[in-house]
C-alpha cells in the first residue's frame, strides 16, 4: 500500500507508481476516480439492463422477470453478451485490415521487408507460388482481406489453412466456422437489436464463432503480418518504467494497438537530418516511449529499434502517471486503450496530442488520418509538431521522473518462433521439463488491466505469484505484462518466487519464471504454442496441461479474446463476471456444459487462492489423463 497518508487512489500492485501517484498535486487520474465510482449498478454487473428501444430501459428483477417486450433474463444477458463479443471482434478486425493493407502497400512500393521468415512461412501456409517477396506480400495481403470481406454465407478461406486439424474438425462438426469477419460482426449486431433473435443459447454460442474470428485475424493474422513488415521478435532485456524516459530526448508517447502504422516514424525518427533537427532546439535527438500495447509490441521487437525506442512504461493505467512526470512531449494514438482522462492531464502539462486515425480521436487531439500513402507527410507533420511542443513546453514544464521506477533487466521478445529457437529449435525440452515434473504446467495470465479486481494490476500479480510458487510457468501477453514487468516478474531474479523445481529451471536456462509474449494481439501468438505443443504430442489442444486466466479483463476485445480461449477448449479463469450472472441459461452454459461440447469452460473467481487452486487442479488432472 502506498505510504502516504491520507491517501485516496486505487491500490497498485505497483507501489513506486502508487506513491507517485498519491504525491501528484492538482492532478487526477483513473486511480482518483476509482473511489467517486465505487457504487456498482447491480443490474448492469448482473447484465439484466436492456435499453435497446424506447419502451425502455427494462431492468429484470424477481418481481418483474420480463421487460415490456417480454425479453427474460437468459435473452437479454445473451444479447448483451453478444453485442459484446462482437463489438470486440471489430476492434480486432479493424487493427488486421490496417495491417494487411499496409503490407500490400508495402509490396506495391517495394519498400523493405524485415521478416522474410514469416513471409515464406505465410505463403506456404496460404499455398502462394511466388518467388518475388514483393508479390508474395501483396498476395498474402490480398487473401487475407478477400477473407475479411467475404459475406457470412460464405465461409472463410484461412482459417482451415491456419486452424489445428483436430480444433477445426471439431469447429466443422459443431457448425461454428465462420464466414467474412466484418459480416459476422454486421450480423451479430442485426441478431441483437430489437425483437429478434431471443434464444439464449444461439446467441452465446454465437460468440465462439466470432472468437475463432478474433484469434486467427484479429490476433494470430495481425501478429504475423506485423513481423514482416516491423521484424520478427528476439529474445533479449531491456528496460521497463518510468526510468526508460530521458529528458535529454524529444519524447514521443505512443499509445494504441497499430504498430504497423508507426513504421514509417520510427525508422524516420533516427535518420541523421531529423537528428539534426532536435540538436537545434536543445535535445539529442527522438525517442519513442511505449505506453499501452503498441509499446509492448515495439518492446517485442526492440531489437530491431534499439536506436528510437527507449523502452515501455507502463500499461493503460500507467499512461496518465507517464504524462505528469513532465517527460512526454508529444503524445501519437492510433487505438483504444488511450484513456479519455489522459486529455486533461495532457493539457495541464502542454502536451501537443496527435490522433492518426479517427477510431481513436481524442477530444483535444489533432487527427491527422494516416495512410500509407502519405505516411512521409504525415512523419513529417508529427516530427514538425513534437519540435515545436518541445521547444516551447520545456521551459515551462518541472521534470519529475522517478528513476527508481521500473527495471533494466526484463527478459522480452518472446514469440513462438523465438522461444523455440531457443529451446534448440525443438519443443522437446520444454516437453521434457514437463514431463518429468519439474515444470507443472503452463498458464497463460493475460489481457488487460483494471482497477477493480483488488486494485491495479494486484490480482494479476498475485495470482501470477501463487502459480509460479506452485512450478506452474507463466505465460502473458497483454496489458497483464505491462504489470507484470513493472514488478519485476519477468526479470530473471523472479526466479526466487518460484517453487523449486521451476526455479531450479529459470536459473539453468536464465530465463525468469514469467515469461513476457507482449501486447494483447499475442494472445495469437501463445495459441501458436499451444497448438504446436498439441501437434508434438499428437493430441488436441484441450488435453494440453495448460490454463488461461484473465483475471483482470477490461475491454469488449478481452470478451472476444475470451470467445476464441473458449474454442480452442482451454479453460479461462476471470475474476470479475462479464455481466452473466443474471441469466442461469447463458452462466450454466459458459461454465460448466461447454466442456463437453469444446472441452473449455469458463471460471468465475475473485479469490486469488481459490483461483490457483482450481487452475492448479485442472492442470494435474490432465497431466494424468496423459499419464504424466
Amino acid at each position: 500500500m502506498s505510504n502516504c497518508e491520507n491517501c485516496h487512489v486505487c491500490q497498485s500492485a505497483d507501489t513506486k507508481l502508487e506513491n507517485f501517484i498519491c504525491n501528484l498535486e492538482g492532478v487526477e487520474t483513473s486511480h482518483h476516480r476509482v473511489e467517486s465510482q465505487k457504487a456498482k449498478c447491480k443490474f448492469g454487473k448482473d447484465g439484466v439492463c436492456c435499453k435497446l428501444c424506447a419502451n425502455g430501459p427494462c431492468r429484470i428483477t424477481p418481481k418483474s422477470p420480463r421487460g415490456i417486450c417480454g425479453a427474460d433474463a437468459d435473452t437479454i444477458v445473451a444479447r448483451n453478451f453478444l453485442r459484446a463479443v462482437g463489438a470486440g471482434t471489430a476492434c480486432y478486425i479493424h487493427v488486421v485490415e490496417t495491417t494487411a493493407r499496409n503490407l500490400k502497400a508495402l509490396g506495391e512500393t517495394k519498400g523493405k521487408i524485415k521478416g522474410l521468415y514469416t513471409l515464406n512461412k505465410l505463403a506456404d501456409i496460404f499455398g502462394i507460388k511466388e518467388d518475388d517477396d514483393h508479390k508474395k506480400a501483396i498476395l498474402i495481403a490480398d487473401k487475407v482481406l478477400s477473407d475479411l470481406y467475404k459475406p457470412r454465407f460464405e465461409k472463410t478461406e484461412l482459417v482451415e489453412k491456419m486452424a489445428y486439424g483436430p480444433r477445426f474438425k471439431k469447429w466443422s462438426e459443431l457448425n461454428i466456422l465462420p464466414g467474412g469477419a466484418k459480416s459476422e460482426v454486421f450480423d451479430a449486431m442485426v441478431k441483437t437489436s430489437t425483437n429478434l433473435n431471443s434464444d439464449p443459447v444461439d446467441m452465446t454460442v454465437n460468440c465462439l464463432t466470432l472468437g475463432i474470428s478474433t484469434g486467427l485475424y484479429g490476433l494470430t493474422l495481425t501478429n504475423l503480418l506485423n513481423d514482416v513488415i516491423l521484424g520478427e521478435p528476439v529474445i533479449r532485456q531491456a528496460a521497463v518504467g518510468f526510468k526508460v524516459v530521458d529528458s535529454d530526448y524529444i519524447n514521443i508517447m505512443i499509445t494504441g494497438h497499430q504498430h504497423s502504422v508507426i513504421a514509417h516514424l520510427q525508422d524516420r525518427l533516427i535518420d541523421s537530418d531529423i537528428t539534426e533537427k532536435a540538436k537545434k532546439v536543445g535535445a539529442k535527438g527522438f525517442k519513442l516511449v511505449g505506453c499501452t500495447c503498441v509499446g509492448q509490441d515495439l518492446q517485442l521487437r526492440g531489437e530491431h529499434y534499439k536506436e528510437v525506442f527507449s523502452g515501455h512504461a507502463g500499461n493503460n493505467f500507467t499512461s496518465e502517471a507517464l504524462i505528469a512526470t513532465g517527460g512526454i512531449d508529444l503524445i501519437m494514438s492510433e487505438f483504444n486503450c488511450t484513456l479519455p482522462g489522459i486529455e486533461p492531464v495532457a493539457d495541464k502539462f502542454e502536451v501537443k496530442m496527435i490522433c492518426v486515425d479517427d477510431i481513436a480521436k481524442k477530444k483535444n487531439a489533432e487527427l491527422v488520418e494516416y495512410s500509407f500513402e502519405e505516411r512521409e507527410n504525415i512523419t513529417n507533420k508529427i516530427i514538425d509538431e513534437a519540435l515545436k511542443s518541445y521547444s516551447n513546453r520545456r521551459k515551462n514544464i518541472t521534470l519529475n521522473i522517478p528513476k527508481d521506477h521500473g527495471y533494466d533487466d526484463v527478459v522480452t521478445g518472446v514469440s513462438e518462433k523465438s522461444l523455440r529457437d531457443f529451446l534448440g529449435g525443438t519443443w522437446k525440452p520444454l516437453v521434457d521439463l514437463i514431463a518429468a515434473g519439474k515444470i507443472k504446467g503452463v498458464a497463460g495470465v493475460v489481457g488487460c488491466s483494471n482497477l477493480t479486481a483488488k486494485g491495479h494490476d494486484v490480482f494479476t500479480v498475485e495470482l501470477t505469484k501463487e502459480l509460479i510458487k506452485r512450478n506452474i510457468i507463466v505465460l502473458s501477453a497483454g496489458c497483464s505484462s505491462g504489470g507484470l514487468e513493472n514488478v519485476g516478474l519477468m526479470s530473471p531474479s523472479a526466479a526466487e518466487l518460484a517453487g523449486d523445481s521451476l526455479k531450479e529451471v529459470c536459473k539453468s536456462l536464465g530465463i525468469p519464471p514469467v515469461l513476457n509474449f507482449g501486447p494483447c494481439l499475442a494472445i495469437g501468438r501463445l495459441e501458436i504454442v499451444a497448438t504446436e505443443l498439441a501437434e508434438y504430442l499428437g493430441i488436441d489442444i484441450p488435453q494440453l496441461p495448460l490454463v488461461l486466466s484473465a483475471p483482470q479483463w477490461l475491454e469488449e476485445q478481452a470478451l472476444a479474446d475470451g470467445a476464441f480461449g473458449l474454442s480452442l477448449g482451454l479453460p479461462l479463469h476471470l475474476a470479475i463476471s462479464p455481466f452473466i450472472d443474471g441469466s442461469p441459461v447463458v452462466s450454466k452454459l459458459l461454465t460448466e456444459d461447454l466442456e463437453n461440447i469444446t472441452g473449455g469452460r469458463l471460471i468465475i473467481e475473485d479469490d486469488v487462492v481459490k483461483a490457483a487452486d482450481e487452475l492448479e487442479k485442472i492442470i494435474i488432472d490432465r497431466r494424468e489423463k496423459l499419464g504424466l
